[in-house]
């Protein structure tokens, strides 16, 4: 027997750890359809804006619309500590109509040149007619979320 192999056991022990490993991280890497129920908002599911403003103008509500990107870190926080939270979503879910946009996928790109995205996430709260009444480079937390759709229903009135 040569003294270079490698024991059965280190192989073992080796495809193990890298089995726990990757189960570990799965569930970051879940696409949007499977993590979207785990948000207390309810987003819109739509690949063009033009129907989302006309859900809001029916329900005469007001638009809110997350720019974010799957790398970007402070969109992956906002969607685990912002879009989850309950008491929150009940303020939105009442006053807004909510649409996420991957800006480097699909008609994102286009939206996120049309509103000169820049930073990510981007958070615009418009009216009916597509108008931005705010905007936030950035992420925010629950409180400063909650300020900002506040600001967008004085600016809408």
């Amino acid at each position: 027997m040569k003294k270079n192999s490698i024991p059965l056991t280190k192989c073992i022990a080796f495809f193990l750890l890298l089995l726990f490993s990757v189960s570990a991280c799965s569930p970051k890497m879940q696409p949007k359809s499977e993590t979207a129920s785990l948000y207390a908002f309810d987003f819109v599911d739509s690949e063009q804006l033009m129907p989302v403003l006309a859900q809001a103008k029916a329900a005469n509500k007001f638009v809110f619309v997350d720019f974010y990107t799957t790398w970007c870190l402070p969109c992956r926080i906002m969607e685990e500590e912002v879009f989850t939270d309950k008491d929150l979503a009940g303020f939105i879910n009442k006053h807004f109509i909510s649409y996420r946009v991957d800006a480097e996928k699909g008609n994102g790109v286009n939206l996120a040149t049309i509103f000169d995205i820049k930073a990510y996430p981007t958070l615009l709260f418009l009216d009916a007619d597509g108008q931005v009444l705010v905007r936030r480079e950035g992420a925010a937390s629950q409180t400063l979320f909650r300020q900002l759709a506040e600001q967008t229903q004085e600016a809408g009135e």
